[in-house]
């Protein structure tokens, strides 16, 4: 009974994962309508904190998230096992090429065509937990992209580039805030990862 409501639960979790994913690329109505509920939820924050310190915060939430979801739906070992097995082989046909051993650059070429079917393991493993970050990945980016949108006149500095206003772009789409968002996330996404120890492959 437990494995059913488990495996229901997790199939859930990954169409609702699944919709936020694609439907806010090709839905407005969608992104406004997750913008207005989130904020019914977070919409005191930036009462109490600077907007900055806001998508600090969020940057945060997200990374720890992100990392737990990681460490207990992805088969590291494995991972770590296919890494290892893709090095030794693109090795064994480098030395193959150079030997000009045809018979033994045959079973390598062999060998990749097998590896083609872990590359594609490989891929659907990583795939899962981005529709289980996105349940509340997104819906805190839509409301952060929505308050930015109503309030465009925040200004804010930034490490290297001076006062900005917070929703003036800093190259082509890129926007202030997203790079404020993106490099605050980076350092803290590390750290919760290597106190995780989730991701390493040595």
């Amino acid at each position: 009974m437990n494995e059913k409501l488990t495996k229901s639960l997790d199939k859930a979790a990954m169409a609702v994962g699944f919709v936020l994913f694609f439907g806010v690329m090709i839905s407005t109505e969608l992104r406004t309508g997750l913008g207005v509920a989130t904020g019914h939820l977070l919409g005191w924050l930036p009462e109490i904190l600077p907007f900055h310190v806001v998508l600090f915060i969020l940057a945060a939430v997200t990374g720890l998230y992100a990392s737990l979801i990681q460490k207990y739906t992805m088969d590291w070992e494995y991972l770590r096992n296919s890494q290892e097995k893709m090095k030794t082989l693109q090795r064994n046909m480098k030395e193959a090429q150079l030997s000009g051993d045809q018979s033994r650059i045959q079973a390598m070429q062999n060998e990749q065509m097998k590896a083609v079917a872990d590359q594609g393991k490989m891929m659907q493993m990583q795939f899962k937990p981005m529709l289980y970050i996105g349940i509340v990945s997104i819906p805190l980016f839509m409301w952060a992209y929505s308050f930015i949108s109503a309030n465009p006149n925040m200004m804010m500095t930034f490490p290297f580039w001076g006062t900005h206003p917070i929703n003036a772009t800093v190259l082509g789409p890129i926007l202030y805030w997203f790079y404020w968002y993106f490099i605050c996330s980076l350092p803290v996404s590390q750290i919760i990862r290597k106190a995780l120890d989730i991701g390493s492959m040595s």
